[in-house]
């Protein structure tokens, strides 16, 4: 059973029944009738406009328009016997807290036309009730128009509101599992290959120890100096997990393409303006996947990496001269070397990436940038 308390509208609280203390009011425009017919008759409509009232706010569906629309009927009744419009004030409390919109402009449109047909009855008649509170009837009339849509438009913007702290918790939560998933994918690049490496290299070590010692030192120490990268690289990536710039990660492919004696050549200008870190830190694991692609599967003497940036978008260009991407007929896409998770990535930050496999391989990474808004001039 609902307790006492459970009657008012979460929405709109207690203010609604805060106005019921003014129902006393009605009584004196009552006890004014000389008829004991007309005060019995207004003495129920009052008591029956209440029961509805409260009625209106504890049910829901089709009862709360069958319970506002006599409280209109009750409205016009009182003001039409009595002169006493200040009903349709309860009235216009009411219909703003309706949330369906065509049920909202039904009621504000029928009680609006109700309220201004029947006072201005009540001049034409020439009701000397009417000409007395000729100034609070009027304030009356300029609350029954605007009250409902005030009520409407701030019970709007509270839904919105909470609506748009929903989505933003949705969107925090969206963000820590990209978070997460780009973690994972950033250590599996970053110690994939260096594990493999040091895998390699130790089978070949101990193969090398009975045939050629000086050869096994060597690779073992390349063992170390990969582990020692590779440990400091999961430091950084851990304790600070701080973002890539994309001129910072052009330094370091160019060294690792030297190092695996291919040429490489930089075309345009790696200081990016207008592109935010998050973009550049996509972009950045983007190009060592591309790279390392290059290095591994290539077989390629020479790689440019060319950099298009405007106020719009920016665009990298990837193109070696290997021996290029075999395309999977049955899908009609290329195959693996960590495309998807290139794509993936860049369909994070509105990317996209194009895959060209004609006398080398040809990477197209465009991404949107973030236009500068303009600075204030100084002068004015």
């Amino acid at each position: 059973m609902p307790k006492w308390y459970q009657i008012f509208h979460k929405n709109t609280g207690l203010s609604p029944y805060v106005w019921v203390v003014f129902c006393i009011l009605p009584f004196y425009f009552i006890f004014r009738a000389s008829s004991s017919y007309q005060i019995a008759s207004g003495v129920i409509m009052t008591i029956v406009f209440l029961g509805c009232y409260v009625l209106s706010f504890v049910t829901r569906g089709w009862q709360i328009y069958f319970w506002t629309s006599v409280q209109i009927v009750i409205s016009i009744g009182m003001t039409l016997l009595f002169g006493y419009v200040y009903f349709a004030i309860f009235l216009a409390l009411f219909i703003g807290n309706i949330q369906s919109k065509p049920g909202f402009i039904t009621l504000y449109c029928i009680h609006l036309v109700t309220t201004f047909v029947s006072i201005n009855y009540g001049f034409v008649s020439q009701n000397p009730l009417f000409i007395t509170q000729f100034p609070f009837i009027v304030m009356s009339l300029i609350g029954v128009i605007l009250l409902p849509v005030n009520t409407y438009n701030r019970n709007k913007s509270d839904k919105l509101q909470g609506q748009l702290e929903d989505a933003n918790k949705r969107i925090s939560e969206l963000v820590k599992l990209e978070e997460r998933q780009r973690i994972a994918r950033d250590l599996h690049d970053t110690l994939g290959q260096k594990l493999s490496l040091i895998g390699l290299k130790s089978d070949l070590a101990s193969k090398l120890m009975s045939k050629n010692i000086t050869q096994a030192q060597a690779e073992i120490n390349d063992v170390r100096q990969t582990a020692r990268s590779a440990l400091k690289e999961v430091r950084e990536m851990v304790t600070e997990m701080r973002g890539t710039r994309v001129e910072d990660e052009i330094y370091r492919v160019s060294q690792i393409l030297k190092a695996a004696d291919i040429e490489c050549s930089i075309e345009g200008d790696p200081t990016l303006k207008y592109t935010s870190l998050l973009t550049e830190n996509v972009l950045s694991m983007c190009l060592k996947e591309a790279v390392t692609n290059v290095v591994k599967h290539s077989e390629a003497s020479s790689c440019t990496i060319g950099i298009e940036a405007s106020r719009t978008d920016l665009v990298i260009r990837v193109k070696d001269n290997g021996i290029g991407i075999v395309m999977d007929e049955s899908n009609n896409c290329f195959r693996g070397n960590g495309l998807n998770g290139m794509m993936e990535r860049l369909e994070f930050v509105n990317g996209s990436l194009k895959v060209v496999s004609d006398s080398g391989t040809l990477l197209v990474i465009t991404v949107p940038n973030n236009v500068k808004k303009p600075e204030r001039e100084t002068g004015l």
